[in-house]
């Protein structure tokens, strides 16, 4: 296993067996997300999407409280209390909100504990959300009077609809691990225990598969949830045929008829 180092001891990033880890590790104020968190943020996706020898990335919470429990509001007095401040802190926000959208590997988000506010927008970003049962989930802005932007909203509603978006906004209520996943917030609920080893089974699945393959799905579904006038099916025409040209195809069809598992190189 290797450790990025970063300019912050509150965000963890690891390498193991093709599965990259990134922690939030802010234990004492729940993991909530701070400024110097969001920028080793961006360093770490960039250093995961440009490694070869990753092809798949989970993010958690560091200990058993929680995944992230929202910003970190002990910060906004200092962060956010003008319009030059909050500036700033938005755009670090939104930059980091691209460098998500801009993954093209497969993103895991593992949640155990407190999923609230920012935590939410977070796993959001996440292909696949699994969550351990007893876990929490809720957007409180509704009681702090904050507005929340249609880049955040628009992900919720893609995953659960217009109905339960607008309960878990107008509500600020917390909704159990249970709640999640029959409104579709999260694909599986599992027993807090077996949480790490259902997420490590199902990342490294992940990463024996072909990467192409993988990458042009992601893209494919990306595309299909947009208006359709603004997808591009050129370049989702371009991913099928990189597939269908790929050594890794070959691998594929190779592997199948002498009956091995396949080695795929991602190209």
């Amino acid at each position: 296993m290797s450790r990025l180092k970063l300019t912050t001891e509150k965000m963890i990033a690891e390498k193991t067996g093709g599965i990259g880890w990134l922690t939030f590790n802010n234990q004492s104020r729940r993991n909530a997300i701070g400024f110097a968190m969001r920028e080793s943020i961006l360093l770490i996706l960039d250093d995961f999407e440009n490694d070869p020898g990753i092809r798949v990335i989970v993010m958690q919470g560091a200990g058993e409280m929680a995944f992230v429990s929202g910003s970190d509001i002990s910060e906004f007095a200092e962060r956010r209390s003008s319009p030059e401040q909050r500036k700033v802190y938005d755009a670090l926000s939104a930059k980091v909100n691209g460098s998500f959208a801009a993954v093209k590997k497969p993103l895991i988000a593992m949640i155990r504990g407190f999923c609230l506010g920012a935590g939410v927008g977070t796993a959001m970003h996440a292909d696949l959300r699994i969550a351990a049962e007893g876990s929490e989930f809720g957007v409180p802005a509704a009681r702090l009077g904050l507005g929340y932007p249609f880049r955040n909203l628009k992900k919720i509603i893609d995953l659960v609809g217009p109905a339960k978006t607008k309960e878990i906004m107008f509500t600020g209520r917390r909704f159990s691990a249970q709640e999640a996943l029959e409104m579709g917030l999260v694909n599986q609920v599992v027993p807090g225990l077996e949480l790490e080893g259902v997420v490590r089974e199902l990342a490294t699945t992940i990463a024996a598969n072909a990467p192409l393959t993988i990458q042009a799905a992601k893209t494919i579904v990306g595309e299909a949830a947009k208006d359709p006038s603004d997808r591009d099916l050129v370049l989702c025409d371009e991913l099928v045929e990189d597939c269908m040209n790929s050594s890794d195809y070959k691998e594929g069809r190779t592997a199948f008829m002498e009956k091995r598992i396949p080695e795929f190189q991602g190209k």
